[in-house]
């Protein structure tokens, strides 16, 4: 596939297009399903649309709980497929807690470590005997078929890496996307799993921040985006990095 492209469409069709281990790394964050909540003890997608929880402007972020497993599902297994290691960023909200604690139990031997990515505050929870949420999860996840924790595509020496990042927050670059994954974040993961002109795949890649690190710390790119208007600004936001983007 080229790179240092972003593909505007599913990352499921993405990924039908990539030949085995042709990635060296994955990058990403996906949605958290945000807006899927409990009512009366049981899931509901009826929220008010003012609430917090909406971070995505074009985006509901609110499938119902299995449908929100299965997808993940599907998306790890054909990210484990193409690529060496894989790190998936997820953060316990009502909509995803169950899905992920499923994912944890389906993939525990493709799972090497996991790295609390330390965001120093929690935003106020949005309701009652609910902790703030001053954390999230990053999986790192290799198939080599070997048992430990052994990363066998890291590229950090022996004491050198945390499985505890403390980055603040990402900022906010527009109205379109409020969920943002810090550069910093991206970076830490690129030096720890990656070398110069590996190739970095976001299959969630929004606003465009892990082509723009890559783009700074000399590494190739794909990226899928499903959502045209983030789509749209991630290319504005690689502008003034990169001048040969296909669009």
């Amino acid at each position: 596939m080229e790179t240092n492209k972003i593909y505007n469409e599913d990352c499921e069709i993405t990924l039908a297009k990539m030949q085995d281990k042709s990635i060296d790394l994955v990058v990403t964050s996906p949605p958290y399903n945000m807006r899927t909540r409990i009512r009366n003890g049981e899931y509901t997608t009826r929220e008010k649309s003012e609430h917090f929880s909406k971070k995505y402007k074009h985006f509901d972020d609110a499938l119902p709980i299995d449908d929100f497993y299965q997808l993940h599902k599907r998306i790890l297994t054909e990210l484990l497929r193409v690529s060496k290691v894989v790190c998936y960023n997820f953060q316990i909200v009502t909509g995803s807690k169950e899905a992920f604690f499923k994912i944890i139990g389906d993939f525990n031997t493709k799972i090497k470590d996991i790295i609390i990515w330390d965001k120093g505050s929690g935003q106020p929870a949005m309701h009652e005997n609910v902790l703030n949420s001053a954390y999230e999860m990053i999986l790192i996840l290799e198939d080599d078929n070997k048992a430990g924790r052994l990363i066998q595509n890291a590229t950090f020496r022996r004491g050198e890496m945390s499985n505890i990042i403390r980055v603040k927050r990402g900022k906010k670059p527009t109205e379109i996307n409020g969920a943002v994954f810090p550069e910093k974040m991206v970076a830490e993961l690129l030096n720890a799993f990656s070398n110069d002109n590996d190739i970095i795949y976001d299959p969630f890649i929004g606003s465009g921040t892990t082509a723009v690190v890559c783009e700074k710390l000399n590494r190739q790119w794909i990226g899928s985006e499903l959502i045209e208007e983030q789509y749209k600004q991630a290319l504005k936001r690689l502008e003034p990095l990169k001048h040969n983007l296909f669009t």
